[in-house]
């Protein structure tokens, strides 16, 4: 167990560590109300350590399973953080970065704050961390070059890596912000689509350094009848054929964030701090996608990363609009000009079949 209330060095860690693990949300979460932002940068902390479990290629298979349950032990307060922590720290191999060893080191401190959170917000928080655990673990050793099987499959990996999160933000929103309950459901909905849209823009970006480690998250249904295996793809080649799939792709991933940017604007519009988080996320994502979609046969990240002056913009002018949903639809139409685009329904198979009753800890 974790005794004790939070100190003032366990929420300056807390602070201090999220701007080592992400230069991303280190950035958005602040903007949130400072309840919100309390928890959300917890949460992100959370899901990193997970994700550190997954990731490392010292462990193996039974050794992430066992620390995965460990932890959510330790987040569902069954299990002692402190040893969790140092002795997942000692077993992390060396390709783990200073700021992630340093997070698992200190899981402690991470976890006095979320068991001083509110109920409702540690339930939120604690049934992420299952489900994503158990999705990781459940793609685990799955990873290859054929991709998966078509786009049902990618929906259901964006799901446990991403959605859950979009419905965790939900429940923290909705708790900040009363109001929303009414809406809860259908914002738990978009909510999955808002996750998937970052989680596809990540995906389509990063195609290529995916490849070089043995992973590829791109449907086969949409290549194969185009001629194209996946397997056999290297950077820059595929010509049309390739060029075509990911038009499709780049139409899936645009449909998720005009979803995405529904449940945004069902904010109410003095929740500015909110608003901003979201659009900040949702903005980067569209240029991103454009950037894609401008240069389909690109062989590396870094070819459809978009600049800083691009990042500046986006924050000056959706912070300048956020008040406005007629201001924030109008940016995002001008930014989302030439970008292919089909509807996506604002529902989950996943969630609609009680995936969350059956992970509810």
């Amino acid at each position: 167990m974790t005794a004790g209330s939070p100190t003032a060095a366990d929420e300056a860690f807390q602070i201090t560590i999220l701007q080592g693990v992400s230069r991303t949300f280190a950035l958005t979460i602040p903007v949130l109300p400072a309840s919100l932002s309390r928890s959300v940068g917890n949460a992100y902390l959370l899901c990193r350590i997970a994700d550190t479990i997954e990731d490392d290629a010292g462990l193996t298979f039974p050794e992430k399973q066992r620390y995965s349950e460990w932890f959510n032990e330790v987040v569902q307060a069954r299990g002692d953080a402190q040893d969790f922590g140092q002795t997942l720290a000692a077993k992390l191999a060396p390709h783990a970065t200073a700021a992630e060893r340093e997070l698992v080191l200190h899981t402690d401190q991470v976890i006095r704050i979320t068991h001083a959170l509110a109920p409702p917000q540690q339930q939120a928080l604690a049934r992420c961390v299952r489900v994503m655990t158990d999705g990781m673990l459940f793609y685990q050793g799955q990873e290859t070059l054929d991709g998966l099987a078509d786009q049902a499959a990618m929906d259901r990996y964006c799901y446990y890596v991403a959605g859950v999160v979009g419905e965790m933000l939900t429940e923290l929103f909705c708790h900040h912000c009363p109001e929303l309950q009414p809406s809860r459901q259908h914002l738990l909905r978009l909510g999955v689509s808002f996750g998937q849209a970052l989680q596809m823009t990540n995906i389509l970006k990063d195609i290529w350094e995916d490849r070089a480690r043995g992973a590829c998250w791109l449907p086969r249904s949409v290549f194969e009848p185009r001629g194209l295996r996946l397997s056999n793809l290297r950077p820059g080649e595929g010509g049309s054929a390739f060029a075509d799939g990911l038009h499709d792709l780049l139409a899936v991933a645009h449909g998720h964030i005009r979803n995405a940017l529904d449940y945004t604007l069902m904010i109410p519009s003095r929740e500015t701090g909110i608003r901003k988080f979201c659009l900040w996320a949702l903005g980067m994502a569209v240029l991103t996608l454009r950037r894609i979609n401008d240069n389909p046969l690109f062989v590396g990240g870094q070819d459809v990363k978009i600049s800083r002056r691009s990042v500046k913009a986006t924050i000056l002018l959706t912070s300048l609009g956020a008040r406005s949903d007629l201001a924030v639809r109008g940016l995002f139409g001008l930014a989302a000009i030439g970008l292919p685009q089909v509807d996506v329904p604002a529902t989950d198979p996943l969630y609609i079949e009680g995936m969350e009753s059956r992970h509810r800890c």
